[in-house]
C-alpha cells in the first residue's frame, strides 16, 4: 500500500499541469516550495560549498572569532575589493556561516561559529577541492575502472600493490587529515562505548593514534595497541611520545590485508576503516579480528553507514561516490555489517546509539566465552 501510495503522489508531481496548481492552492503551496527549494539546493550546491570554501582560504571565520568586524576592515584583512567582500559575506550568511548586526558590522553565524577550535571540518572542507575536481565528469567516473583519480592517488594505498612498502612521503598527508578529523569521531565513540570493561584495546588501522590518544584520556586503566602501515605507525609511537603514552601504548607496523594481527587485546577497533574497503578484504579482516580475541572479547565498528535516519544523503550519495574516487570500499547498512559479522563468527551484533549518526554509527559484537 504505501509503495502505491508513494507512486500515486510522485506521479501527480511529476505533472506539469498539478505542479502549478499546487503552487498556486493556499494548503499545497508550503509544499511546493519547500521542494522546490529542495531541488534547487540539489543544483546549487556545489556552489554553496565553494562559498564554504572561500571563507575557510580566506580565514574568514577566525577573523571573527573574537567579536564583530566591520565590512570595510574584513576586506581589508582578506585582501578583497569592498566590492568582493560584500559579495562574499552576503553569501555566507544565507548559509548561516556569518551574520551582518545591527550595527553594520559581521560576526559568526550559526554554522560558521562550529567551525572555531574544530580544525576537523576545514581540513575536510580543503580535501574536499580533490574530490570535486573528480566528480568534474561524474559520468566519465562511473563508466571507467575505479581508480585513477585524484583522490584515489591521494589515499596511497588503495591502488599499491604493496601498501605495506609505502614510505613516510606517501602517508603522512593523509594521515594528518584523518587525525585532525578524528577527535569529532572520538568522541561519538567514547560517549557510546563503555572502555571500562576491557584491559587492551587494539585499534586496526588507527592511523596517527588520535582516536587512541582521546580513548587513553577518557579510560586511563586501558593498554592501548596500534596496528596500521609501518610509516603510519611510526607517526603513531610519536604521538603518544609526545603525550606521554608509551608505557601504555604499543605500535604495531604492517598490512591489516596481509599480515598476522597482534595478539593481547580484548577489545578491537576499526574506526572509518571497513568502508574504505570490498567485501572480500572487509570479510577476510573480520575473520581474522575474531581470530585475534579471546574469548569474551568484542570488535567495534565505527564509521558512518548507509540508511542512517536523517543522514540518508551523507551514506548513500556523498561516500558512495566518495569512495567510488577514491577507488574502493563503498558505504554498507547496519544489517550488512551485522551479517557479515555473524558469518566471521562473531555472536550478538548490535548498534549502540551515538549523539550523531550522520558521523559515525557504532556496531559492536561479542566473541562467544567458550
Amino acid at each position: 500500500m504505501r509503495d502505491r501510495f508513494r507512486s500515486w503522489r510522485e506521479g501527480l508531481t511529476a505533472s506539469a499541469g498539478f505542479r502549478r496548481w499546487a503552487a498556486h492552492f493556499p494548503l499545497t503551496r508550503p509544499f511546493a516550495r519547500r521542494r522546490a527549494r529542495a531541488l534547487f539546493d540539489l543544483c546549487a550546491g556545489f556552489v554553496y560549498s565553494q562559498v564554504l570554501l572561500a571563507a575557510v582560504r580566506l580565514d574568514l571565520f577566525e577573523r571573527l572569532r573574537h567579536g564583530p568586524v566591520e565590512q570595510r576592515v574584513l576586506a581589508a584583512q582578506m585582501d578583497l575589493s569592498p566590492e568582493a567582500a560584500e559579495r562574499l559575506l552576503r553569501a555566507a550568511a544565507s548559509l548561516d556561516l556569518v551574520a551582518l548586526r545591527g550595527d553594520g558590522r559581521w560576526a559568526l553565524g550559526k554554522l560558521g561559529a562550529a567551525m572555531i577550535d574544530n580544525p576537523g571540518i576545514p581540513a575536510m572542507v580543503e580535501h574536499h577541492a580533490m574530490l570535486y575536481a573528480d566528480l568534474a565528469d561524474p559520468v566519465a567516473m562511473l563508466r571507467r575502472p575505479r581508480g585513477g583519480n585524484a583522490l584515489s592517488g591521494y589515499w596511497a594505498y588503495t591502488g599499491a600493490e604493496a601498501p605495506g612498502a609505502l614510505g613516510r612521503d606517501r602517508t603522512a598527508e593523509y594521515s594528518a587529515l584523518m587525525a585532525a578529523s578524528q577527535p569529532m569521531v572520538a568522541d561519538e565513540v567514547i560517549a557510546a562505548h563503555d572502555f571500562g570493561a576491557y584491559r587492551c584495546l587494539l585499534d586496526i588501522g588507527g592511523g596517527s593514534g588520535a582516536f587512541l590518544a582521546a580513548v587513553a584520556a577518557a579510560s586511563p586503566q586501558l593498554r592501548l595497541m596500534l596496528f596500521d602501515l609501518p610509516p603510519v605507525a611510526e607517526l603513531g609511537a610519536e604521538r603518544f611520545q609526545r603525550l606521554g603514552l608509551s608505557g601504555r601504548a604499543s605500535t604495531h607496523g604492517g598490512d591489516f590485508t596481509r599480515d598476522p594481527l597482534p595478539k593481547g587485546a580484548d577489545l578491537i577497533s576499526l574506526v572509518r576503516v571497513l568502508h574504505d574497503h570490498d567485501d572480500d578484504v572487509v570479510m577476510a579482516l573480520l575473520r581474522r579480528v575474531r581470530q585475534a580475541l579471546p574469548p569474551g572479547g568484542r570488535v567495534l565498528i565505527a564509521e558512518p553507514m548507509s540508511g542512517t535516519t536523517g543522514a540518508e544523503p551523507a551514506g548513500d550519495a556523498y561516500f558512495g561516490f566518495y569512495l567510488l574516487a577514491m577507488g574502493r570500499g563503498r558505504p554498507r547498512h547496519p544489517d550488512e555489517l551485522a551479517a557479515m559479522l555473524t558469518a566471521a563468527g562473531f555472536a550478538r551484533p548490535r548498534l549502540l546509539p551515538t549523539h550523531t549518526p550522520l558521523l559515525a554509527r557504532v556496531l559492536v559484537a561479542d566473541v562467544t566465552q567458550a
